[in-house]
């Protein structure tokens, strides 16, 4: 695999220096400077490039291998007739990258919020700190502090009670705190959504249910999956984090039938998949190692981390990158296989980017400011654990083939009628 980390620019706490000692080859980053809807020059594109390769000529060299990510508009998430403009910026931003030589590009379409949790500093066993989501806590935030309309309905009876409850118990200080980590923006961006007009626009979403979301989606990858697969971009959609709905609103990225159906709705190798274990191990109905079996050829994009579900299995945290409810181990062997299988029939990209996602914040990065998920100590454990693992992965594979030589017998890439 490609190994690479998440960079959010010029104004990142951890540099490009740290992630070439951390092993990376590859840099994942995005134009976060730029407005949602805007066009991606390619005046702009090559300064972040040249930024990333800035010390190649010192140091072991850096490229720009992944967008992550290009926006989609809330207008074109909700059908609007001004999509149609949006749309149109979102094919020439494609036709730029690629003539950058950017290839893969990813994407979410979950509405309003991006990524959710209760809990930016949860305390782990051995002192760091982690990223975590409590139902309960987020149902607070939903029942007495938005005070959403129709929000009663959303919740179970105990779990409501138990929020009600544990907020009368809070102070301004822990209502303010989070209140601000459910309203996070945009990962890259430190300014969160302000609570006066939150409602505002989740009303924008009052007629839009999972159907309707679903065929905006659809419709805007039959707009841009023609023009990404005329210029050779990969587009590759996020699944939904956590991969269930929130505040009212549908996510139609959680499940493998999710999955199976976008791949459907425009069936070309540019319309793939961001294969994230943990925003989809979150949910113990979704077969990880199996979904690589069976749309791997589709994967353009690999996110590695585990998560931890609690005793309320919609309460998670995010534990190590060996540990946890993902099996890390049948995982990565199941995406060796897919990359083996491409270099053995030429059909596809045979190296897949991957980056460690969400590391713990620990030791000298617990007293300093970063990105939360996106300290540097916790991500360098993360892929030091990862490559050893592919690495151990790949001789075994090698080995047994040795061992035993046998007529390989190729898995036929899925394709939709």
């Amino acid at each position: 695999m490609l190994h690479t980390m998440r960079w959010f620019g010029p104004q990142d706490p951890v540099s490009l220096f740290a992630l070439r000692q951390a092993g990376c080859t590859g840099v994942v980053t995005a134009l976060h400077q730029l407005p949602v809807g805007a066009v991606w020059s390619q005046d702009d594109i090559r300064a972040r490039q040249q930024l990333v390769e800035a010390d190649n000529d010192r140091y072991s060299a850096l490229h720009w291998a992944v967008v992550e990510s290009l926006p989609v508009h809330e207008d074109i998430k909700k059908g609007r007739p001004a999509r149609a403009e949006y749309i149109r910026n979102y094919q020439q931003s494609l036709r730029n990258l690629a003539a950058c030589g950017i290839q893969t590009v990813c994407y979410n379409f979950m509405p309003v919020l991006d990524w959710s949790r209760t809990n930016l500093n949860y305390e782990m066993p051995d002192g760091s700190r982690a990223l975590r989501f409590v139902w309960e806590d987020f149902a607070l935030f939903d029942l007495c502090i938005l005070r959403r309309t129709g929000a009663e309905n959303d919740y179970e009876a105990d779990v409501a009670a138990a929020a009600r409850a544990k907020f009368a118990t809070l102070s301004p200080e822990e209502i303010a705190t989070l209140t601000n980590v459910v309203l996070l923006g945009l990962p890259g961006s430190e300014e969160a959504f302000a609570l006066e007009g939150f409602q505002e626009l989740l009303n924008e979403y009052a007629a839009i249910d999972a159907d309707a979301l679903r065929q905006n989606l659809y419709y805007f990858l039959r707009e841009v999956g023609p023009v990404a697969e005329e210029v050779g971009i990969n587009l590759c959609i996020h699944p939904d984090d956590p991969p269930f709905p929130l505040l009212g609103l549908p996510r139609v990225v959680s499940t493998e039938a999710d999955l199976v159906g976008l791949l459907q709705a425009y069936d070309s190798p540019a319309n793939g998949l961001t294969f994230c274990t943990g925003s989809l191990g979150v949910r113990p109905d979704n077969d990880l190692p199996g979904i690589v079996r069976r749309l791997g050829s589709r994967i353009h994009f690999v996110h590695l981390r585990a998560t931890k579900r609690e005793e309320n299995p919609r309460n998670f945290h995010e534990a190590d990158h060996l540990t946890g409810d993902v099996d890390m181990y049948a995982v990565v062997q199941e995406l060796v296989r897919e990359e083996r299988r491409r270099a053995r029939t030429g059909e596809g990209n045979p190296t897949l980017p991957m980056r460690p996602d969400h590391g713990h914040q620990m030791l000298d990065d617990l007293e300093k400011r970063t990105y939360p998920g996106y300290s540097a100590i916790g991500r360098l454990r993360g892929l030091a654990e990862l490559r050893g693992l592919e690495l151990g992965i790949r001789r075994n594979l090698e080995a047994t083939e040795a061992a035993t030589p046998a007529e390989v017998v190729e898995a036929p890439a899925p394709r939709f009628v």
